[in-house]
């Protein structure tokens, strides 16, 4: 049985429709896969009316959350969260503030550029998103790919998206507030790609460890972000405090070379998690 619980849609900064992911995941040979779009669910609906016969939809939202690192400074980290009630009021609040957020700081940093020259037109890129689509930098290095000012968005980002003038930074979710959060509303939390050292400042074990004693559910381990050394490393911690583990592509569409299902979750990993969820169900095809 193969699972992949962090997949992206057009919703947030993957290329695919909700219902062009689940397609994709059937034709991969996926027999579940996570809907986890950048604080928003809004493809959920559309995802699960599109839904191929016998693939399982796992409904989930990927958090950008501030962290201590365990050593003194505060980095972002990244939480998916799975099956909760979409309606709960904290919940909807705060992914319309960071939605907001998103779009204000894509635009900001987009205008920033053209007054620099670059050849792109902030209007029209914030009018070819989703309505209330969470915009993100990754939008803005499309754009500047289809303006020819680069070749691809890891290229976008290592010139112009990440730090000096062009960088505008956002105010995430404390990631005490987004586990609290989310398990008030009957979901399950799980840390993504807590070592992917290629992405930035990681968090130290023990700061996994207040985690957990916080009530974080899982850490992704099999991630392509993770090499085999961290692998061990992270599957062991899990162990020792009782984490559930995940494996996940974390698919973007054309916007990543990563392929759908180039990871996988166990599925007594998938059970498990349903069963500690009550805000809201895996659905089946």
């Amino acid at each position: 049985m193969r699972i992949d619980l962090h997949a992206h849609s057009s919703q947030s900064d993957g290329t695919d429709t909700p219902a062009e992911l689940v397609a994709a995941a059937a034709a991969t040979g996926l027999h579940a896969v996570a809907i986890t779009d950048h604080d928003t669910s809004a493809g959920w609906q559309e995802a699960a009316a599109a839904l191929p016969p016998g693939l399982r939809l796992v409904r989930g939202a990927e958090l950008s959350c501030a962290s201590t690192d365990g050593l003194g400074r505060l980095v972002t980290v990244h939480m998916l969260a799975y099956l909760y009630d979409p309606t709960s009021v904290a919940i909807v609040e705060e992914q319309l503030r960071l939605r907001s957020e998103r779009r204000h700081r894509v635009r900001v940093m987009a205008v920033r550029m053209v007054e620099d020259g670059f050849p792109i037109d902030p209007d029209e890129l914030m009018a070819a998103l989703p309505e209330d689509a969470p915009a993100g930098r990754p939008h803005l290095a499309m754009a500047l790919m289809r303006a020819g000012v680069v070749e691809s968005v890891n290229e976008a980002f290592a010139k112009y998206l990440t730090g000096g003038r062009y960088y505008v930074p956002k105010t995430d979710t404390p990631v005490e507030r987004a586990i609290e959060m989310i398990a008030d509303a009957g979901g399950v939390t799980v840390l993504a790609h807590p070592f992917a050292v290629s992405r930035g400042p990681i968090v130290t074990d023990q700061v996994v460890a207040d985690l957990a004693a916080k009530g974080l559910g899982g850490v992704e381990v099999d991630h392509p972000d993770h090499d085999p050394a961290t692998r061990d490393r992270l599957r062991s911690l899990a162990g020792d405090l009782g984490l559930l583990v995940t494996g996940s592509s974390d698919y973007h569409g054309t916007n990543k070379t990563v392929r759908l299902g180039a990871e996988t979750t166990a599925p007594e990993m998938l059970d498990a998690l349903a069963d500690r969820a009550t805000g809201s169900k895996i659905l089946v095809g």
